[in-house]
């Protein structure tokens, strides 16, 4: 089935027409009905979806959630309750968000995990056929829906490798690297943007491709020029003084450090601290009176979080995840024009002039203060990721996929 783009659509991106599939089926590694939509897939699916219609599966999970966790456990159990029971929703022209009732990780034993896949296969290609879409294009985000790709009878599958997988916290390391090698093995494109992975993994399939991160520029630089002018402050931190320094993203033990956190808060006692974002640490975990945990945030108000603070950081853990990480804030920071300071990860070596790194509290604090004290023009920053649209990244695969 041959699609004609749009002409404004052809003219902003000027991809091919593709023949060979007449949607896109994509197993998401987030749900779209509570976390930030600024992720890799998501966004790609945004771009596809001006092309073909696109059925994004909310996350089907790498990890059943586990009542050790207190308070989060019931949280993530709730809230997964909510996204099943919205279904199969039309979120957007050409784009369909559909929750679909299955065993996190893929099952367990041999009768969980046929379950599972049964279960999931009949659900997904319903609702395939209610979007229009009857030769697909597979994009796995999640690594288990591995497990009904051979039902799906894929015209073309992409394998979007963003992260080490079995490298998150509480999942069955041998079973998703099971995953992972069989879906190198299957896909006809192995995707990364994360130039530490495609560095050490591309040899597994002979079609890996680099496509890092893109941003959605237009959005966060209008933020960062309101914000210069005076306006488009939240009203929730109006009465929040200055300096401030901004932390927008999930606050979790895998990725973020909290000792590092609370010792640089405590060196900068004059410092106001915006924390944007959910947070899966334990209760009281940072009782400092200059740090404000705001909680969660729509995708569409984050920029005005960013562009109401003065400096931006990513105060990563050492862990292998944030080895192989090339996070979307990066270029979301930078597009609002704002100083950014973060903990070392391989990825950031490729802004070493826009981003200052530290290793330990004193030197973070002591970067955060040079910044602060800086006046660099917002464009300094915009100008390294000006380029690097959605848009221009969906071109990349795009032309891959031909």
């Amino acid at each position: 089935m041959t699609r004609t783009l749009p002409k404004e659509l052809e003219e902003k991106q000027a991809l091919p027409t593709l023949t060979s599939f007449d949607g896109v089926i994509c197993f998401g590694g987030v749900d779209w009905w509570y976390h930030n939509r600024g992720h890799y897939d998501l966004q790609m699916m945004r771009e596809f979806s001006e092309i073909v219609p696109v059925l994004y599966v909310n996350s089907i999970g790498m990890r059943p959630p586990k009542v050790g966790e207190g308070a989060m456990f019931f949280k993530r159990v709730a809230r997964k309750i909510k996204s099943l029971g919205r279904g199969l929703v039309r979120v957007r022209p050409n784009f369909s968000v559909f929750s679909p009732a299955t065993i996190p990780g893929g099952g367990g034993g041999k009768l969980s995990s046929w379950l599972a896949k049964t279960a999931l296969s009949f659900q997904v290609r319903l609702a395939a056929r209610r979007c229009g879409i009857k030769t697909p294009l597979v994009w796995i985000a999640c690594p288990p829906g591995a497990i009904i790709l051979d039902d799906l009878k894929a015209a073309k599958t992409v394998y979007q490798r963003t992260d080490r997988f079995e490298d998150f916290a509480g999942v069955d390391v041998e079973k998703i690297k099971r995953f992972d090698k069989e879906l190198k093995e299957k896909s006809d494109i192995v995707l990364f943007c994360s130039r530490e992975l495609f560095k050490v993994e591309k040899v597994e399939n002979s079609n890996s491709i680099f496509v890092d991160h893109g941003v959605d520029f237009e959005t966060f630089e209008q933020a960062g020029i309101l914000a210069s002018n005076g306006h488009g402050e939240p009203q929730d931190i109006s009465k929040i003084g200055r300096p401030r320094v901004g932390f927008i993203g999930g606050i979790d033990a895998h990725t973020f450090d909290p000792e590092l956190f609370n010792e640089v808060a405590k060196l900068l006692p004059k410092v106001e601290f915006l924390m944007i974002g959910a947070c899966s640490l334990p209760e009281g975990w940072c009782p400092l009176k200059n740090v404000h945990l705001l909680g969660q945030r729509p995708y569409e108000e984050v920029a005005k979080y960013m562009a109401a603070s003065d400096v931006l950081i990513m105060p990563w853990n050492k862990s292998e995840w944030i080895r192989a990480c090339n996070p979307v804030k990066m270029k979301e920071y930078l597009a609002v024009g704002k100083p950014v300071v973060s903990t070392y990860f391989p990825e950031v070596e490729y802004f070493d002039q826009y981003i200052a790194v530290a290793t330990e509290a004193e030197g973070f604090a002591a970067k955060i203060e040079k910044a602060l004290q800086n006046n660099v023009e917002p464009e300094f920053f915009r100008s390294r990721v000006r380029e690097h649209t959605w848009s221009t990244k969906a071109k990349e695969v795009w032309s891959a996929l031909e």
